[in-house]
């Protein structure tokens, strides 16, 4: 029997031992509060040292228990449960309330010092690192013309030297995508920048979205040009070294160029923490790492994403699910970082690449439903932040 199936199972009996009136079998009802002894054990398995369980999945439960912080402590115990089944692909579920981590749980042997490829998940960190750059007044605006970064290959492209930061963040360039059928050619080429800017217009800039990590790519450029630095090192000194987090690899382009938007590698307690800034308004241990209005911009809605009628901000997407506001990064294959403002709530996911069982097909939307109607529920309760911030309209193009 699973862990968590055990815990449910075990404080479910002991629930039901309460001095209550029992209940017509007709009725239907939620379990049963523990009794002071079920507490008791619950916070006995909840403030346990992280310990490995037979076979190949590990449970670490925090010294948090998640009742304390305004969880239903069974349904985040049958959320687990939940994720359990996802596995493979899944490899690492975290949840925390604020800067408190409540489950955190490996799957198929994978460990908390393991790295993972964020995949796309990584455009939501290049988003942070543009709004620091503006901070710093590296870049000039999200409204600064491409342009003088590429003076030989825009050169006689007048329309792409008028590209924008803010186009680029956007994915509203209009320039073909580099991504789906044309990404093995792209990243078979020997400059991933010239090939991306080189593509043809097949929108306007500020016109519908096309996703393209090309795009991001180039925005990587551009931070790199502006900053005068590596993109790694930039986004590990800025970014990453205020939060204690370690970058543990980073794809490079044939001319050398870090990867913008795809193939940065970070524990899953690093993707946690990326996220946890966000819900903080850029704010970690007292230091305002990224601008607190940069985080608002970002969860902007600007176009509609071609994904699941997702919205699509700086880089990040934007939904309702489980009937609340989420703002989420996410990457091929089941990458994610969710953010619930509303409920202080922070979700971190990894998925394997390789271990991809017949059946898994569906497994993003395995992730949805399982954040939607699992670990939501879960977190629903008295403790929660002031509500989302109402949104504009969505503004598309100009």
């Amino acid at each position: 029997m699973k862990y968590a199936r055990a815990v449910c199972h075990v404080l479910n009996s002991l629930a039901s031992m309460s001095l209550r009136p029992a209940t017509p079998r007709s009725a239907p009802r939620r379990p049963s509060a523990p009794t002071a002894l079920g507490s008791l054990l619950l916070l006995s398995l909840l403030t346990a040292p992280a310990h490995a369980q037979p076979g190949p999945t590990t449970e670490t439960w925090r010294a948090h228990p998640p009742g304390s912080y305004g969880f239903d402590s069974f349904a985040l115990a049958a959320a687990v449960d939940r994720a359990a089944d996802l596995a493979p692909p899944l490899t690492s579920l975290l949840v925390a309330r604020d800067t408190t981590t409540v489950a955190e749980v490996y799957f198929n042997g994978h460990n908390p010092d393991q790295g993972a490829n964020l995949k796309s998940a990584s455009k939501s960190v290049l988003s942070a690192l543009a709004g620091i750059a503006l901070a710093d007044s590296i870049l000039g605006g999200v409204d600064q013309p491409i342009g003088p970064f590429f003076p030989t290959l825009l050169a006689d492209a007048p329309r792409k030297q008028r590209i924008t930061v803010d186009h680029l963040l956007t994915q509203q360039t209009g320039l073909e995508s580099t991504s789906f059928g044309n990404y093995g050619a792209w990243v078979s080429s020997p400059n991933w920048v010239a090939n991306a800017l080189r593509r043809p217009l097949v929108d306007r800039p500020g016109g519908d979205m096309i996703y393209s990590t090309g795009t991001t790519h180039i925005l990587g450029a551009v931070l790199a040009e502006a900053s005068g630095r590596s993109l790694r090192a930039f986004a590990q000194d800025r970014l990453f070294d205020p939060l204690g987090v370690r970058i543990r690899s980073w794809q490079q382009s044939p001319t050398g160029r870090y990867f913008g938007g795809n193939n940065m590698a970070l524990t899953p307690r690093a993707m946690l923490r990326f996220g946890q800034l966000y819900l903080n308004g850029g704010r970690y241990r007292g230091r305002q790492v990224l601008p607190s209005d940069w985080v608002n911009l970002s969860w902007r809605t600007y176009v509609r994403s071609t994904y699941r009628d997702h919205q699509y901000g700086h880089l990040w997407f934007t939904h309702e699910l489980g009937g609340e506001r989420v703002a989420f990064a996410w990457g091929y294959g089941g990458q994610y970082v969710f953010v619930v403002p509303r409920l202080d709530l922070v979700v971190a996911c990894t998925s394997s690449l390789r271990d991809r069982p017949r059946g898994s097909d569906d497994h993003n939307e395995q992730i949805l439903r399982l954040l939607a109607e699992h670990v939501i529920p879960a977190a629903q309760g008295r403790h929660g932040s002031p509500g989302w911030p109402p949104l504009p309209r969505p503004v598309f193009g100009w």
